[in-house]
């Protein structure tokens, strides 16, 4: 087990990231549990909340766009506001992943979450596409990156034997968020209109990120200044890499259904007090997912839960284009929801178990991987609305489209696997 990290103390630079079998053995006692642990992992279930649980809401905005504010919008068009958001809560990774590892916190987080509350509370203020674009799609997306990719790597600070479990309950605030948000908005806007449903979304905002700034901290001392910003060695490691792309490969595909379901679902008839509501439900659902991903990553590892969670997650895409009852895009959202929320929630987890990912450079690989990530989210639900529009305005090679993008990441998920154990099954904590 401590072959690696030898090679590594005598001086060694690049055999640090050699590839490994193993995962990583802390140097340092973690709590693993306890009142400050725990109130770490509740404020970062907050923060997810605002942050990542707002833009899970996104589908219900692209079909009241489509209808109301932004008719003469292509679905395509506004769906770039869309990954703008997905997209840059991955992109600033790299950047404030490496000064994580240098001990800035709590400026970057201070400072996103009061530019995420100002810029929701002005995107109830636009009227014009490039007004949403800039407001809701940059600023908002941007904010949300900061805060989300600034509490990502803290579970690794006070969990290790839990870690599944702490990653699966601090991602609850992204199935709380998606959730509530669609649900508050399609109501709000209905009696209040949209500027102060807005308004209202961002004291929610407010309150949420107060108390992760209140409750989520480091613990380990910062790694020294010095070193690259980006260290490509990491990608010496056959399984980071294969990993980085099984990342960037599922984005292009994973969001497609929460982005048009609600869409699809008026579009075939089903009433518009359900079809408004099936985001939520998927969301909602998650929540199934990500405890029950994080129970059992903590019992067999994290890749062995995620490959077969995103091998549904698939099928579940290329089935929803043939859904066209109520019933059926219930049964979807449910499944579809509680797969993709094992995958969202254990996004970090085998990153943060490879054995050359110690605790003084994983803010750096953490962003490195949400870099590339980003380039996924950001491209996936746009490719998928030109797709509806070339096909006719309808979503069956949508969903060829995305369900084939979700099962080559299966497919990278377990080539990733195979290069950290020689084996494909469920065998080890992998």
């Amino acid at each position: 087990m401590d072959d690696i990290e030898e090679k590594e103390d005598e001086g060694g630079a690049e055999a640090g990231w050699a590839e490994s079998t193993a995962y990583v053995v802390a140097v340092d006692e973690h709590p693993d549990g306890g009142l400050r642990a725990w109130l770490v992992i509740l404020g970062a279930a907050t923060g997810v909340c605002g942050t990542f649980g707002l833009v899970n809401a996104w589908g219900v905005f692209q079909a009241y766009y489509e209808n109301d504010l932004l008719r003469d919008s292509s679905p395509s068009n506004i769906a770039w506001i869309g990954s703008l958001q997905y997209a840059l809560n991955f992109l600033p990774g790299l950047a404030v992943g490496r000064l994580f590892d240098m001990g800035w916190f709590l400026t970057p987080l201070c400072s996103a979450s009061a530019l995420l509350v100002a810029a929701t509370v002005l995107t109830g203020e636009c009227t014009q596409y490039w007004q949403f674009l800039l407001c809701q799609g940059f600023a908002i997306g941007l904010a949300c990156g900061v805060v989300f990719n600034e509490i990502l790597a803290t579970p690794a600070h006070w969990f290790r034997h839990r870690l599944g479990i702490a990653l699966g309950l601090s991602s609850i605030g992204s199935s709380i968020g998606g959730t509530v948000f669609p649900i508050v908005a399609r109501i709000l806007i209905q009696h209040v209109g949209f500027r102060w449903t807005m308004r209202v979304i961002g004291l929610v905002e407010l309150v949420l990120l107060a108390v992760t700034i209140l409750t989520v901290r480091r613990r380990l001392p910062p790694t020294g200044a010095g070193g690259p910003f980006i260290d490509f060695r990491a990608f010496v490691s056959k399984s980071y890499m294969l990993y980085c792309a099984a990342n960037f490969v599922t984005f292009l595909g994973l969001y497609t259904v929460l982005t048009y379901i609600s869409v699809g679902a008026t579009q075939a008839g089903v009433a518009s007090n359900l079809s408004s509501y099936l985001v939520a439900i998927a969301n909602g659902c998650s929540i199934i997912g990500r405890l029950s991903g994080g129970f059992f990553a903590d019992k067999i590892g994290p890749l062995s839960v995620m490959i077969p969670a995103t091998f549904v997650s698939g099928i579940l895409t290329y089935a929803w284009p043939f859904a066209t009852s109520a019933g059926s895009l219930i049964a979807v959202a449910v499944i579809y929801g509680t797969a993709n929320g094992v995958f969202v929630s254990l996004l970090p987890a085998p990153i943060m178990r490879m054995k050359f990912a110690g605790t003084g450079r994983i803010g750096m690989l953490l962003g490195m991987n949400s870099t590339l990530t980003a380039f996924g989210a950001v491209a996936g639900p746009p490719i998928s609305g030109a797709i509806y529009a070339a096909a006719g305005y309808t979503f069956t090679f949508v969903g060829v489209y995305a369900g084939s993008t979700v099962m080559l990441a299966v497919a990278l998920l377990v080539a990733t696997r195979l290069a950290l154990t020689g084996r494909a099954g469920v065998l080890g904590r992998c």
